[in-house]
């Protein structure tokens, strides 16, 4: 059900919530997320150096705003391996509802970094590429979306992988805070996307030409000309990384500050949550498909093998005898 923002406009907000919404004068749709304890839940259980922890909010935030449009059970992950002082960042995200991530970094490159002031998200990351994997089951072919990433941030990069891969126009924000409590620091995120889809013929037709379409010497249509879009873009850009992680203004509220004056329609939102898809039995299989030898390697001084999860932390201990075969 879709509700139109020309009503009161609810001020109660909702963390761990992606919500969809379009604005049809505009032939532009999209998701808004805010995020609270689950972003929290991830970010504090690793314990991240504050620049590292900005950068993998971000990309649960744009994990968020991508996955919730799975409209199936299956798994969409985001992952970049870079040069950069944070060399990899993978995050799950398990439909419906559940997400789980972890980044690998350089003390020392990240301390360098914080030192000559390039600790920016962008500078951290370095160049090398972003994967975008949908996983639709064991029965479906997997679909993955590679862009590089040359010295930009998560969102230029999402603009590229869109006009690449799908030919869609877009827009997005990212924004991540942190705050200190009596209870320590707690993190907050939040993202906006918003996407030029036109329902129109003409329009479609313009949106979607790309050089192996056009007759020769056909000039190439930027679907950044048109009027509609640029207007939405325009409006998506006003938008201020503290309104995206504000816990006092609603998802709702702030959608009616950015496009009121066209009209926005809202649906139903899509919750989210920390959780990981670990288990003693999953860890169990994977160490059944090592030889002997692999295992005997892995035994610790304890004797046991020892197992911790790089996205929960949580640690496992195997008795190593239980995999020999009777």
């Amino acid at each position: 059900m879709s509700d139109d923002i020309s009503r009161p406009v609810s001020d109660v907000g909702q963390d761990d919530l992606v919500l969809p919404f379009v604005v049809e004068p505009l032939e532009s749709r999209g998701r808004i997320v805010r995020l609270g304890a689950s972003v929290d839940g991830i970010l504090s259980r690793h314990a991240y150096p504050a620049p590292v922890a900005r950068l993998v909010g971000e990309a649960v935030a744009m994990t968020a705003l991508l996955g919730s449009a799975l409209k199936f059970d299956g798994r969409f992950q985001l992952q970049t391996r870079t040069d950069g002082a944070v060399s990899m960042i993978v995050v799950d995200y398990d439909a419906p509802d559940r997400m789980r991530a972890f980044a690998r970094f350089d003390e020392e490159a990240l301390a360098i970094a914080s030192r000559t002031g390039e600790s920016a998200p962008a500078q951290l990351l370095g160049r090398g590429h972003l994967a975008l994997t949908i996983d639709q089951g064991p029965d479906m072919s997997r679909y993955q979306g590679v862009v590089p990433l040359d010295g930009q941030g998560l969102e230029q990069a999402a603009h590229q992988y869109f006009l690449q891969s799908e030919q869609i126009p877009t827009q997005v924000r990212l924004a991540v805070a942190e705050s200190h409590t009596g209870e320590g620091r707690q993190w907050r995120a939040g993202g906006l996307m918003v996407q030029f889809l036109p329902q129109s013929e003409d329009r479609l037709r313009q949106r979607d030409l790309h050089p192996g379409d056009a007759p020769v010497g056909t000039a190439m249509h930027d679907p950044g000309d048109d009027d509609a879009w640029a207007e939405a873009k325009s409006l998506a850009a006003t938008v201020e990384d503290h309104e995206l992680v504000d816990p006092t203004l609603s998802s709702e509220r702030l959608l009616y500050r950015l496009f009121h004056e066209r009209g926005v329609k809202v649906f139903e939102g899509q919750s989210m949550r920390e959780a990981c898809r670990c288990s003693t039995e999953r860890i169990a299989d994977m160490l059944r498909g090592f030889s002997p030898q692999e295992r005997h390697d892995m035994v610790g001084d304890n004797g046991r093998i020892g197992v911790t999860c790089e996205f929960c932390s949580a640690h496992r201990d195997f008795n190593p005898a239980d995999f020999e075969q009777t």
